[in-house]
């Protein structure tokens, strides 16, 4: 039997503070303030990431000399922590079920597909090719070097933030870790404190599993994470809202730290006249109402024409009623909003247009049903926001281009869907507008592809990650031209005193010409 996990309590905040100069505590975070540390884990100095008395530079600097001392960079070692990571994921599935459900009163099996089996899946793809991600990348080469080794090397950045949001609390945050693991940087992570249950799992058990000089996992609300992100990171990870992003960002800049931001906006859905209706409401409302609508990648509004919109209204009647039954509160397969702040703000979204399915709340339970919203006017809140609900407004539209100019008006998107059985509209609509993803047909799947990046573009994001893109997104690629001693008639014509007549050699040997196409009559 498992005990049910109760509200973590508040962290100390000193831990990890920077210690005056000389003392046996400072020595022992790897503080320095600028002198060389004889405590600590790595050689030679190690500075303060950030002004002292900042209750995480002690941490920082801790986790700073052991990614100095090279600790990190063999293979062997980032395989071995991404094998704990793994057992982590076995060892506590049903603690993680039961904690989100919990937090969210999310299905075991929607909580096992997205935090645990599509994590194995992107831990898995990283151990079965991780020895061929991390070997140098050779390059071509001109003339003059070609007797020498021109290459990329993948190096790790150093210490790295990760930030979790709510929503998966385990995918959004160790996905990312796997990434930063293989390629071998030391990692502080900070779950989202507001599925607490997780965040308190976390913490207590996922360090059990890791280096400790390595990782470190950081319980910490908004006040704190301002502090956190005051030190100097390598780079700086963050899955949550594009206003959340800015403040990361903004962080990010004072220290010129790289950031990747997965972010999210509103994610349309055209449906064409041409398509199966059945098979279109099944998979939209699947994508809409999963996790009950809390997906950053859900289908958030859908446009189609006045004759589509009858017949996928019924549609997804029959489809809502398939799922969850003729009352989806007393359905196990549909989950909770995650907290009375959210409800409130989802259930204010009802407002707009008119409701046409569902529509019925519960604040004591923070159940919103299964909603279909018609006669949505464009600058309606529900259209202005990303509703992060389980809230669905029709949008008509006369035509394809119409569909295409109401999506181009707005910010792109983290995904464009597009339902039709006419591969013109489909390669319409993927040419003539911009997203992180595109998927036509179903919604969310293809984000379950290790082999496809995954991220935003725009507002919705920057950067990256999933499979090999995780890899990349946490390395460095280092250009690296490794030269052989003397050959001087080969280098002679680069140097002073320069003379007209060496150019056509040092042209001859360092020049990329343009390859003529060639146009078989």
């Amino acid at each position: 039997m498992h005990q049910p996990l109760e509200p973590p309590g508040p962290q100390p905040l000193g831990y990890g503070k920077c210690s005056p100069v000389g003392s046996d505590a400072g020595k022992a975070a790897g503080c320095s303030a600028g002198s060389e540390a004889s405590g600590g884990i790595g050689k030679g100095p190690v500075i303060c990431s950030a002004i002292c008395g900042n209750p995480y530079a002690g941490l920082v600097s801790h986790l700073r000399a052991a990614w100095l001392s090279g600790k990190t960079r063999p293979l062997e070692y980032r395989m071995a922590q991404l094998e704990a990571l793994g057992r982590f994921l076995d060892e506590k599935k049903q603690d993680i079920l039961d904690a989100t459900a919990l937090d969210m009163g999310k299905p075991s099996f929607e909580a096992y597909f997205t935090e645990i089996l599509l994590c194995k899946n992107n831990l898995n793809d990283t151990l079965n090719n991780l020895s061929h991600w991390m070997k140098d990348e050779y390059v071509d080469k001109n003339l003059v070097t070609q007797l020498d080794s021109a290459f990329i090397h993948k190096d790790p950045y150093g210490v790295v933030l990760i930030i979790g949001p709510w929503n998966y609390p385990i995918n959004l945050l160790l996905v990312p870790l796997i990434g930063a693991i293989a390629a071998g940087n030391c990692v502080v992570m900070k779950p989202s404190e507001i599925s607490r249950n997780v965040e308190r799992l976390v913490a207590e058990t996922l360090p059990r599993y890791l280096d400790k000089d390595c990782f470190a996992v950081v319980t910490a609300g908004t006040e704190e994470t301002t502090r956190l992100l005051e030190n100097k990171f390598d780079y700086i990870f963050f899955t949550g809202s594009p206003s959340m992003g800015r403040i990361v960002m903004t962080a990010a800049a004072k220290h010129l730290t790289p950031v990747t931001l997965e972010l999210g906006v509103k994610n349309p859905c055209y449906v064409s006249d041409t398509c199966n209706v059945q098979n279109v409401a099944r998979r939209v409302a699947w994508g809409r109402f999963f996790n009950a609508g809390q997906t950053c990648v859900a289908p958030d509004y859908v446009l189609c024409s006045l004759e589509m919109q009858e017949k996928l209204l019924v549609a997804l009647r029959e489809a809502i009623t398939e799922f969850y039954g003729p009352n989806p509160q007393e359905s196990p397969d549909f989950a909770r909003i995650v907290g009375d702040k959210h409800f409130q703000r989802v259930q204010a979204l009802l407002r707009s247009g008119r409701v046409a399915i569902g529509g019925q709340t519960d604040a004591q339970t923070r159940y919103i049903a299964p909603t279909v919203l018609v006669d949505v006017q464009q600058d309606d809140p529900v259209t202005q926001e990303e509703i992060f609900g389980p809230i669905l407004p029709i949008l008509t539209v006369t035509s394809l281009d119409d569909a295409i100019a109401f999506i181009n008006a707005r910010e792109w998107p983290l995904a464009i869907y597009v339902f039709s059985s006419c591969k013109k509209v489909v390669n319409q609509v993927l040419e003539k507008t911009s997203s992180g993803g595109f998927c036509a047909n179903d919604t969310i799947m293809h984000m379950t592809l290790t082999s496809l990046p995954f991220g935003g573009i725009g507002q919705s994001g920057l950067g990256h990650y999933h499979g090999h893109y995780s890899f990349d997104t946490f390395s460095h690629p280092r250009a690296a031209l490794l030269r052989g001693a003397g050959r001087k008639a080969l280098n002679t014509p680069r140097y002073p005193p320069y003379a007209p007549r060496r150019l056509p050699l040092l042209r001859a040997t360092t020049e990329t010409k343009h390859r003529a196409a060639c146009t078989l009559l």
